[in-house]
């Protein structure tokens, strides 16, 4: 929700995570949208597959059809039409109002009910899965330790006992 188009290094294929974005609250005040440090404290790169960069610039492209300011670098990558921070409690309520109608409308074939912050553990597990290494999963999704990452995320990888069971023996064999 704070990112940027300085964020983004179309070139390269990389996102920075600088910053964070959420409500502050003052008793007997609505709440206020406040900047801040991301919740480790510490800024982080991700990068992209060659589709993600690709519909990235070409919402930049569409912001800029609304108006040129929303695509200068300085701008919100998705902020709302004025250029200022999406409320992320009102994102994540579209959110689940717009997958409870593609729900209705796909029927049986219909994706789970889930949360915004389920697609941050869905990229977690798939790729844990997939065996891309703990130190990597963490980088990318920002935990302070790699230990975090790997107290949550250990069942998803299935049969590694078993793996490195055969992999001990083949050793012990004399067979890398």
């Amino acid at each position: 929700m704070a990112l940027r188009w300085r964020d983004l290094d179309v070139d390269g294929g990389r996102l920075s995570v600088r910053r964070s974005v959420g409500p502050i609250r003052t008793k007997g005040e609505s709440a206020e949208l406040v900047e801040g440090p991301t919740k480790s404290g510490r800024e982080r790169a991700v990068d992209l597959d060659p589709q993600t960069n690709a519909a990235l610039r070409g919402w930049r492209v569409a912001r800029a059809g609304l108006d040129l300011r929303l695509a200068r670098d300085d701008a919100l990558m998705f902020g709302d039409p004025e250029g200022t921070h999406q409320h992320p409690e009102r994102f994540l309520r579209r959110f689940s109002e717009q997958l409870a109608r593609c729900r209705r409308d796909l029927g049986d074939t219909a994706p789970p009910m889930i949360r915004v912050h389920d697609l941050r553990h869905t990229h977690a597990s798939f790729v844990l899965r997939a065996g891309v290494p703990v130190k990597v999963v963490w980088e990318r999704l920002g935990h302070s330790t790699p230990m975090i990452t790997m107290q949550v995320y250990a069942h998803t990888v299935p049969g590694t006992q078993a793996e490195a069971a055969a992999k001990f023996a083949a050793l012990v064999r004399g067979r890398p």
